[in-house]
């Protein structure tokens, strides 16, 4: 006789195992599944059913596996909730950028930081960066630094350059450089984190209260979502690093975020005399887990070989099509980038690293196969974040050498246009995020958002995998196309397998944590052009509902 304290009918339940069995009710007891069965409800002689028992009616409603998000910044997403918004829309214009810009100084004390996010050169009528003296125009009593929104560079007036101690004189470095204008004076725009960071040390950190509050706002909505398990991709890589890691320490205690939440922890925290730099692996995954009883762990050492497209600071083996005196730059010279892999690797690091070009995705392949030639280990599962140019030939080595990948499928519909008309030609812009060469190959993949890059929707980006739609509607790439079971699966099974937790979560199986996700509809059976428009109704974390849409998953 199975045991339940919660009971979940009528439903069309996916499971996402590897027969990809559908079923009908699912029981629940102690967070864990404990039956199984096609029937809408469990024959009553199989099933323990008491008056504590909580039992759900789906009325007809989709379950399946909690989604698994491999790649997003909860962190500066939730810092982000406060900043001023100046994206695409609702902004058209560099003039509509600087009315709000005034509009935030007038009602903030003189001297105090004005934070804003998401502007897009690209997408302003005027198609170039603001210059700092146009910042200038509207408060030079504040310092003024908006980012990008590929997060890659950045914007800033006269006071935030003298705030940061930049004068004329600053040289560039490999990882970040400064804009300059006709006459070789600094404009206002700043690449990369190494030139980025100098300003946001300087920006005055929130209160740990302070942070736990905007993290509780980003967890709800993570949660909205259907997300069940997080990996915050760059966790100390600007501001207090402790502070960060505590707030994911209070969050989870706290029950603030209910979520399972992966750390990849900046390079330069694990190198020598940086905050964890005589740590092996198990030592800080054990650290984190036991202050965080059990909801923290850690991913990966996050490290970056280039950087953005959009901000053609990525490393391409062709120029960018827009400009051909530009093919980006590697973040880290090869023979240094492979000591620094063969260090993380022996200490027993699971290593991801960010390669958008595809340049820096074969210097990282070579990095990892400089390490695991010098130490093999068979079931690493090192990672390459977002893969947006790897040719069939990466993917290819990414396969052979047990590489995985957690691609950015959302570049295809927010920069498909552009990466076809200005960034990377029509030829190379067909084959970003090579889902259908990543499945021929047997390459271990996710799908993820980037948030707050682009919105959190787990559905959007399986969408987008199963459609390639841009913007205007236009397919790109309709042979990278991907089924939306495989799509499902990279966002739920394939993700656990990520974060080697395939044996409690990723499916609906006996025995695996009770972490779901209630849709309105199976994504499966409906047109696919609308998954991306499904709700998500409820979220469960061990059995216990953690989200509920207004009006819908009632006892």
């Amino acid at each position: 006789m199975v045991q339940a304290d919660l009971v979940i009918t009528n439903g069309g339940i996916l499971t996402l195992d590897q027969d990809n069995n559908r079923a009908g009710s699912v029981a629940v007891k102690d967070g864990r599944i404990t039956g199984i069965w096609q029937e809408s409800e469990p024959p009553k002689n199989e099933v323990s059913i008491t008056g504590q028992t909580q039992v759900i009616d789906l009325d007809g409603a989709t379950l399946i596996p909690g989604f698994i998000d491999t790649h997003n910044h909860i962190s500066a997403y939730a810092r982000m909730k406060s900043f001023l918004n100046c994206s695409t829309p609702p902004n058209r214009n560099i003039a509509d950028i600087l009315s709000s810009v005034q509009k935030r100084c007038e009602r903030t004390q003189k001297g105090e930081w004005i934070n804003g996010f998401g502007y897009d050169d690209t997408m302003l009528e005027e198609a170039r960066h603001i210059t700092k003296e146009e910042l200038d125009s509207v408060s030079p009593d504040h310092p003024i630094f908006i980012s990008h929104i590929s997060g890659h560079s950045a914007i800033a007036n006269s006071l935030a350059f003298e705030k940061a101690g930049i004068d004329e004189s600053v040289s560039d470095s490999q990882g970040g450089y400064f804009g300059r204008d006709d006459n070789g004076q600094l404009n206002g725009v700043i690449f990369e984190s190494l030139a980025m960071e100098r300003f946001t040390k300087k920006i005055p950190e929130p209160t740990k209260e302070d942070l736990l509050e905007q993290f509780d706002e980003a967890a709800q909505d993570y949660l909205a979502h259907g997300i069940t398990m997080n990996t915050d991709s760059a966790v100390g890589m600007s501001g207090d690093a402790e502070k960060e890691i505590d707030v994911h320490m209070e969050a989870s205690l706290r029950g603030i975020n209910p979520m399972r939440s992966q750390l990849m922890i900046v390079h330069k925290l694990l190198q020598k005399n940086g905050l964890f730099g005589d740590y092996t692996a198990k030592q800080l995954d054990q650290e984190l887990s036991d202050r965080s009883n059990g909801r923290v762990k850690l991913d990966s050492a996050k490290l970056f070989q280039d950087g953005s497209i959009q901000a053609l600071t990525s490393a391409l083996r062709e120029p960018y099509y827009c400009d051909k005196q530009k093919s980006g730059q590697l973040f880290h010279d090869q023979k240094a980038f492979n000591e620094e892999l063969a260090d993380l690797h022996t200490r027993g690091f699971r290593i991801a690293i960010h390669g958008n070009g595809d340049r820096a995705i074969g210097s990282i392949i070579d990095g990892y196969a400089h390490a695991l030639d010098a130490e093999p280990r068979a079931d690493h599962r090192h990672r390459i974040e977002h893969v947006q140019t790897g040719t069939k030939q990466d993917i290819e080595k990414m396969g052979n050498l047990g590489v995985a990948g957690s691609f950015f499928i959302n570049h295809v519909y927010y920069w498909g246009e552009r990466h076809k008309r200005l960034f990377l030609g029509p030829d190379r812009a067909s084959r970003i995020s090579p889902l259908a060469d990543a499945v021929e190959h047997n390459l271990l993949f996710t799908l993820h958002s980037d948030c707050p890059i682009t919105p959190i929707s787990p559905l959007f980006s399986v969408w987008a995998a199963v459609n390639r739609l841009t913007r205007e509607g236009e397919v790109l790439g309709a042979e990278q196309r991907i089924d939306v079971v495989t799509a499902l699966k990279s966002m739920t099974i394939y993700g656990a397998y990520l974060n080697f937790d395939e044996a409690n979560a990723g499916s609906i199986e006996v025995g695996k944590r009770a972490d779901f996700a209630v849709l309105e509809a199976d994504p499966t059976k409906v047109d696919p052009k609308e998954i991306k428009d499904i709700k998500v109704q409820g979220t469960f974390v061990d059995g216990e509902m953690v989200y509920r849409k207004e009006g819908v998953v009632t006892e």
